[in-house]
C-alpha cells in the first residue's frame, strides 16, 4: 500500500509539473513571472484557478463556431464549477468540439487536457475547491457579458457599453472578482495576514482588479474596436460629442483625449488602491509583496504610454510595455526586496507622469 502511495504521488507531482508549470508557461509567459515568486503553498491553487479561467476565455473567444453555441459551451463549463460533482461527459464534450479549432497550439493543449486540470481540482482542499468555483462561476459570467453584449466580432458590428456602471459591472465580473479570490486564498493560507479584515481587504482586492482591466481596455482600444467592442461607455462618449464608429477615425485622437484621460484616472484610482493593497502585506511576507508589486508597476508604465501614444486609435500599432520594461521593474523591486519606500517612490513618480 505504501509503494502504491508513493507511485500515486509521484504521477500527482508529474502531472502538476506538466499542466501547472510547463503548460502554464507556454499559455502566458508574462503570468509565469510573476507565478514564479508566488509563496509556493498558494501557487498550484493560483496557477489551476489561472488555466481555468484561460480555457474558459479560449471558449469565449473561439470565433470559428457562432456565439450561442459558444455561451453553451462556456455555461457547461460553469457548471463544473457550481455542483458537487465533475460531470466527465460533458467536459470530453467540450474537449471534442473545441481542441481541434484552437490555432495556438498552447491554448489547444490546455483544452485537451483540462479533464487533467479537473483531476488536480478534485486533490485541492474543500475550501480551496469553494474558492475556485466561487471565482469561475463569476469571471464566466464577466465573459457570457463579453459575448451577449457585443454581436459580431468586426466593425461592421460596432457595439459600446451604455453606462459607467455597465463597465464597472464587466470590470468587477472579469477581473475585480480575482482580488476576491487572491485575497480569501492568501488570508487561508498565510499566517502574516492571519489579522487581516477578510472582507475589507477583499473589497480593496476587487479595486485592485478593476484598476488592471481598466488599463488593458484603455491600451487596447483599437484592437477591440476591429473587433466589434467598445467598451468605451456611450454615455462618456455622447458626453464628448462622439458616437462609437468615430473611435475608427485616428485623426479624432485629440477631440478623444480628455475622454480617455478620465478612464486613465479612474484606472489610477484603482491602482492607488492596489498599492495600499500591496503595502499593507508585511514586508517579510516578500514574496506576496513582490507578486502584488509588479502588476501595479507594469499597469502604471502601461498607462504612461497610452497618455503619450499618437497611435492609441490605430490598431496596426500595440500600446504596450517592452519586456525589457518588465524586468527593470522586477529587478528594482526585487533588488530592494519588496522595500515599501523605494517601491512607492516609483508608484508615486509614475503617478505625475500619467495623471
Amino acid at each position: 500500500m505504501y509503494g502504491m502511495s508513493t507511485v500515486s504521488s509521484e504521477l500527482e507531482l508529474k502531472l502538476k509539473q506538466q499542466l501547472l508549470r510547463d503548460l502554464l508557461k507556454r499559455v502566458s509567459r508574462l503570468f509565469y513571472t510573476t507565478l514564479v515568486v508566488v509563496p509556493t503553498n498558494v501557487r498550484d491553487q493560483v496557477s489551476l484557478a489561472y488555466l481555468f479561467a484561460r480555457a474558459a476565455d479560449t471558449i469565449a473567444d473561439t470565433e470559428l463556431i457562432d456565439r450561442p453555441r459558444r455561451l453553451g459551451f462556456l455555461n457547461r463549463l460553469r457548471e463544473q464549477f457550481v455542483g458537487d460533482q465533475i460531470d466527465w461527459a460533458q467536459i470530453r464534450t467540450i474537449q471534442q468540439a473545441m481542441s481541434p479549432l484552437q490555432q495556438n497550439s498552447a491554448e489547444r493543449t490546455l483544452l485537451e487536457r483540462l479533464d487533467e486540470c479537473f483531476r488536480i481540482f478534485l486533490t485541492c482542499s474543500l475550501t480551496d475547491r469553494c474558492r475556485i468555483q466561487r471565482l469561475m462561476t463569476t469571471l464566466t459570467q464577466g465573459m457570457e457579458m463579453d459575448l451577449s453584449t457585443f454581436p459580431g466580432s468586426s466593425v461592421a458590428d460596432l457595439t459600446a457599453l451604455k453606462t459607467l456602471d455597465d463597465l464597472d459591472r464587466y470590470t468587477y465580473h472579469v477581473a475585480g472578482c480575482v482580488g476576491e479570490f487572491w485575497t480569501d486564498l492568501m488570508c487561508a493560507h498565510r499566517k502574516a495576514l492571519g489579522d487581516w479584515d477578510v472582507q475589507r481587504m477583499s473589497e480593496v482586492g476587487v479595486r485592485f482588479g478593476k484598476g488592471l482591466q481598466l488599463t488593458n481596455i484603455v491600451k487596447d482600444i483599437a484592437h477591440d474596436l476591429q473587433k466589434g467592442r467598445c467598451y468605451i461607455p456611450e454615455m462618456m462618449l455622447n458626453e464628448a460629442g462622439f458616437r462609437p464608429s468615430d473611435l475608427l477615425d485616428q485623426n479624432n485622437l485629440s477631440r478623444f483625449r480628455p475622454v480617455v484621460s478620465k478612464l486613465i484616472r479612474l484606472a489610477v484610482e484603482h491602482l492607488d488602491q492596489g498599492w495600499l493593497y500591496t503595502m499593507a502585506i508585511p514586508r517579510y511576507e516578500t514574496r506576496l509583496r513582490l507578486a502584488c508589486m509588479w502588476p501595479i508597476l507594469s499597469a502604471g508604465e502601461s498607462l504612461k504610454l497610452v497618455m503619450n501614444s499618437t497611435d492609441l486609435l490605430n490598431p496596426a500599432v500595440k500600446v504596450k510595455i517592452p519586456r525589457s520594461k518588465v524586468y527593470q521593474i522586477i529587478a528594482m523591486t526585487t533588488g530592494t526586496v519588496g522595500c515599501g519606500y523605494a517601491g512607492t517612490a516609483y508608484w508615486g513618480h509614475l503617478r505625475k507622469q500619467i495623471v
